[in-house]
């Protein structure tokens, strides 16, 4: 069958889903032909209207979802900038900085794990979306966030499954971005520790030998 274009009043996305009449295929009085034109119909109304109420919920979450972005990426460069001044702190002040790292630290978690909440109400609205148009009609959230003046195309939002089939309490994605990067700051600290520690025993061993 040739495709068909099919016009619709504006949806608000506040309206009931479009749904195809359950005894459609009961009426006698239709036609293959025409049932298969009314079903395109509704199909084509529920993608539509997924796009507007995909515009009508993510639309604030994103206005609300923007300073947190900002927060998280301060956060992050925070916590790098915090570690790379151990090279420039004296080995007296080591004790404050790594204070100061620890604040970073804290930071940062607080700041992935607020991201990571707004970045799953997103997912919702994008997997509601996409249950209901499929992949191939979907209305990317980039368009959305452009039409209201949001470039988002380097946010973090994985798809709903990373926030919510999480095993045995696996962070959600950018908090777990934030643990890697400290695991391995404190990963690296500690082998400095570890050789400072050892040539200051190899130090005493030959003053004590003298």
């Amino acid at each position: 069958m040739d495709p068909k274009t099919y016009q619709f009043t504006r949806f608000t996305g506040s309206e009931p889903e479009p749904q195809t009449p359950l005894d459609l295929y009961q009426d006698k009085g239709l036609t293959y032909d025409q049932q298969v034109g009314i079903r395109q119909q509704y199909e084509a109304a529920r993608v539509l209207w997924s796009h507007a109420r995909l515009r009508r919920d993510a639309a604030p979450a994103l206005r609300s979802a923007a300073p947190l972005w900002t927060a998280w990426r301060a956060a992050e460069q925070h916590l790098s900038d915090t570690f790379a001044a151990f090279w420039e702190t004296d080995d007296t002040r080591w004790r404050a900085q790594l204070l100061r790292l620890v604040d970073a630290e804290d930071a940062a978690r607080t700041a992935a794990d607020a991201w990571d909440e707004i970045a799953r109400h997103l997912a919702q609205f994008v997997d509601a979306q996409l249950t209901v148009a499929g992949y191939d009609e979907a209305l990317p959230l980039e368009t959305v966030a452009a039409d209201i003046g949001l470039d988002i195309t380097d946010w973090h939002i994985d798809a709903l499954s990373a926030y919510t089939h999480r095993m045995w309490g696996a962070p959600a994605p950018v908090r777990r971005l934030a643990d890697r990067q400290i695991e391995s700051q404190r990963t690296r600290l500690t082998q400095v520790d570890q050789m400072h520690s050892t040539s200051g025993r190899r130090s005493d061993t030959t003053t004590n030998r003298d």
